[in-house]
């Protein structure tokens, strides 16, 4: 053998990339638990549940070749498992089921940077975030890191982070968490990688699928993205309990290394696992892929231990569902016949609520659809368990970017079926009022709108808060589609129970938010 050949064999066992073989890797991932331990309702069935994830995780793991188990990402909040043990509940389940790497969400950060510090020193598995400097923060540093080497099936992949660039519009990292440049700090990441002969690179990803699409695009090197945060369903399924996919799993890029990126998402709160077998060939490039997402259905046995552990880590659940966390001496209205026909205390509360929660996002004012408000508080101590049944749906709170004459044309689709008693009907927060005269036809029936006591500029853009049924064109809302939305993922229920503990007694009356006239005797 010559010098020159000498060398390249050295330089390619050094690298440990240039004589690889060919390798599959069998993705099992989840995004977006927010705390579900239990199985949730969707449709007449239930799905979910983290002792059925065990098994099917347990299974695959087993028989797979070469698993690789990721989280994209928001394993906080949700239920009232998060409520009690900030994530601790969770961690143990993703320990025992062999999670290898996870992305830090936004949600991580609710309950500060101490929070996410006790479930990443409990975790056996990295922290992800390649776009966080928490060097600064004495709490987090050394726990959560850009990217992670891992092995599977003998060879070195990345695993690289990344949390929403909106991060600190929508949670609270703190004044020393940093925020860097995304595209920036993920290409640096990558070529870190490929410096140190990683030529097989993953990310872990809480952008959402948007932003997802033109990392894909943009960052050379990244051959699967594990997505998270936006909540989508991707995939084809025969069930009818599941809404539309948003795309196909994998949806396929092409990457500016000429090379094709997989974008992979598992929808939500552990409904479906997520299963990708991705094969490589030995210069590390995407050459194969076969999977489909698999629901998470009631059939599935529950693994034994993990069953064990939900039901000891229930027993101070059933206690929280009573505590008190507000109190009302004039009772709360938000009976189906009012909430929607006409103003109510129960939907302005909500309304107010939505606004206050938002404000650092810069909303400056909120709806609430009528179909969203589903029972009343009676006057007295306000549980828990009350207030989820006023917010039952696990809807999360969006912002945005309107002009004055789509906010005039969502209230005007809000009345136009007003007698039909329809869940569109729409409730604002204090500062906004409206005027509608029912002796006109659908479409020209609102005849003033207000805000701070001023007219509402049709051209203006208002930040408005509401849940993201509605934003995502719930009950008919076209006007808000392609409209700006930055999607905080916080859940309506707490944020009405951060409200009624803020503004506590919460007694409150009908202000005259919203006006009819000419109505039907």
């Amino acid at each position: 053998m010559n010098l020159k050949a000498s060398l390249t064999l050295l330089a390619a066992l050094l690298l440990g990339s240039a004589t690889a073989a060919p390798l599959t890797v069998t993705v099992l991932h989840t995004d977006d638990l927010h705390g579900h331990l239990d199985p949730v309702k969707v449709g007449e069935n239930t799905y979910g549940g983290y002792s059925r994830q065990a098994t099917l995780l347990k299974q695959f793991t087993a028989a797979d070749p070469n698993p690789l188990v990721l989280s994209g990402g928001d394993t906080f909040q949700g239920t009232l498992f998060y409520n009690v043990y900030k994530g601790l509940a969770d961690v143990l389940f993703m320990n025992y089921m062999g999670y290898q790497a996870m992305a830090v969400g936004n949600h991580e950060f609710d309950d500060g940077p101490a929070a996410l510090a006790r479930f990443a020193q409990k975790a056996t598995f990295p922290l992800l975030a390649s776009n966080l400097d928490v060097s600064t923060e004495p709490l987090l540093k050394d726990l959560v890191k850009p990217y992670a080497i891992l092995n599977v099936g003998g060879q070195k992949v990345g695993v690289i982070g990344a949390v929403t660039p909106d991060l600190p519009l929508i949670s609270s990292p703190g004044p020393n968490v940093k925020m860097l440049e995304l595209m920036t700090s993920l290409n640096n990441s990558a070529q870190a990688l490929k410096s140190q002969g990683v030529d097989k690179i993953f990310l872990v990803s809480h952008l959402g699928y948007t932003l997802e699409q033109q990392v894909a695009a943009t960052v050379p090197g990244i051959d699967v993205i594990v997505g998270g945060h936006s909540h989508t369903l991707l995939g084809t399924f025969d069930n009818k309990d599941f809404p539309k996919s948003e795309g196909p799993y994998p949806t396929v890029v092409n990457n500016p290394g000429g090379h094709r990126t997989l974008i992979v998402a598992a929808w939500e709160w552990g409904k479906v696992l997520g299963r990708i077998k991705v094969t490589f060939d030995d210069a590390g490039v995407v050459q194969s892929w076969e999977g489909n997402p698999i629901p998470v259905v009631a059939s599935i046995e529950e693994d034994v231990t993990a069953k064990k552990m939900i039901q000891t880590l229930s027993v101070p659940i059933a206690n929280l569902r009573q505590q008190v966390v507000g109190q009302t001496t004039t009772g709360l209205n938000g009976s189906r016949e009012i909430v929607r026909k006409r103003e109510s205390t129960m939907g302005n509360v909500l309304a107010d609520a939505a606004l206050e929660a938002t404000r650092n996002a810069g909303a400056v004012m909120a709806f609430q659809n009528g179909g969203g408000v589903r029972a009343s508080i009676d006057k007295g101590p306000i549980t828990f368990e009350e207030a989820i049944t006023v917010q039952p749906f696990g809807n999360t709170i969006s912002v945005l970017d309107l002009t004055g004459a789509q906010v005039r044309a969502a209230l005007e689709h809000g009345v136009a079926t007003w007698s039909e008693n329809k869940g569109q009907f729409l409730h604002v927060s204090r500062g906004v009022s409206y005027t509608f005269d029912l002796s006109k036809p659908a479409g020209s029936r609102v005849t003033s709108v207000t805000f701070n006591g001023q007219p509402l500029s049709d051209t203006q853009v208002y930040k408005v808060a509401m849940n993201n049924f509605t934003a995502g064109g719930g009950d008919g809302f076209t006007m808000f589609t392609g409209a700006r939305r930055l999607d905080t993922g916080t859940l309506d229920v707490d944020v009405l129970i951060n409200y009624l503990k803020a503004h506590s007694p919460t007694d409150v009356q009908n202000e005259g938010r919203i006006v009819i006239l000419n109505e039907p005797k």
